[in-house]
């Protein structure tokens, strides 16, 4: 078998190709989701909390000789910082997104739902049984 068949028959897979879409599919929504955590929930947490940027908040763990205040600039500079801040935004980030994938998720299992089961209708009763019944029922007359 040629590498050139091995490869189509390994492309055109149905696990191969779901893959792919996801991974595409998952790369776009994950900046829709970027978008909704920066542009529509970070700015409304800011506002409650006091006006903060949280991708600026960070401490400065080395010395700073130049007293650079820009997040950007003291790691141009190489000085140690904890950059907080990006990681809140990250954390918001993940708990939106998981929350969504849930919730989407729910929704799908909810539409493949499979239909209950037919009861079937009860076994026939044996014929020993009936014959037993009519024993009994010709014994009461």
């Amino acid at each position: 078998m040629s590498m050139l068949q091995e490869f189509k028959e390994f492309a055109v897979k149905g696990n191969a190709m779901d893959l792919a879409v996801g991974v595409i599919i998952g790369g776009a929504f994950g900046k829709i989701v970027d978008s909704i955590v920066g542009d529509l929930i970070m700015p409304i947490v800011a506002r409650l909390i006091g006006n903060l940027d949280f991708s600026s908040l960070f401490v400065v763990l080395g010395d700073n000789p130049g007293n650079l205040t820009a997040l950007a600039d003291l790691k141009k500079a190489g000085i140690p910082v904890f950059a907080y801040g990006s990681f809140l935004t990250i954390v918001v980030n993940f708990t939106i997104l998981a929350f969504i994938i849930f919730m989407m998720v729910k929704q799908m299992n909810r539409l493949r739902k499979a239909p209950a089961p037919v009861e079937e209708a009860p076994p026939a009763t044996p014929e020993d049984v009936l014959l037993l019944r009519e024993i009994r029922d010709s014994l009461k007359k």
